[in-house]
């Protein structure tokens, strides 16, 4: 039997991204200000999003789900996808060896769930079930599911 896949988001999801552009030395600079995707080295060093890694390490131990990174990098920053693959290791080890999709359209890809914060890039419209994720910060408020223990309480683990 398949077990139902979990297609989880990394910035904003996993990796703290917002923090990181409050803070990062270059995000005032006017080429990054309306673009902080495309800061170099931006995605390198971004801290976990509080209760992250021991959610991702609860769902992987259920032996219940099969989980996949499903990100999206900006072109115009190709050394971000490297700095995300080498992030996702260096934090999840093994749990995602290979799992790992980079796409700009969330909305193809099959699956039973998807965490995300944001509805962009087709993860408003993805045909699983789509638990959207943290803070909202265009309408600043949190979305139905504002952080891990609320997920894993979905999962009831």
């Amino acid at each position: 039997m398949n077990k139902p896949i979990i297609y989880i988001d990394m910035d904003g999801v996993l990796a703290d991204f917002s923090k990181a552009i409050k803070t990062h030395p270059m995000s005032n600079l006017k080429p990054y200000l309306k673009d902080p995707d495309n800061i170099p080295g931006v995605f390198e060093n971004l801290e976990l999003v509080i209760g992250a890694k021991e959610a991702i390490q609860k769902v992987h131990l259920s032996n219940t789900y099969e989980m996949f990174i499903l990100t999206t990098a900006p072109w115009e920053n190709p050394s971000s996808w490297m700095h995300k693959r080498l992030w996702i290791e260096r934090h999840f080890g093994a749990i995602f060896h290979k799992k790992m999709i980079i796409a700009h359209r969330k909305d193809l890809l099959v699956g039973d769930y998807l965490i995300d914060d944001r509805t962009a890039n087709g993860a408003g419209d993805f045909k699983g079930i789509h638990l959207h994720f943290g803070w909202d910060y265009i309408h600043q408020q949190y979305n139905p599911y504002p952080n891990w223990e609320s997920i894993l309480n979905y999962f009831d683990l």
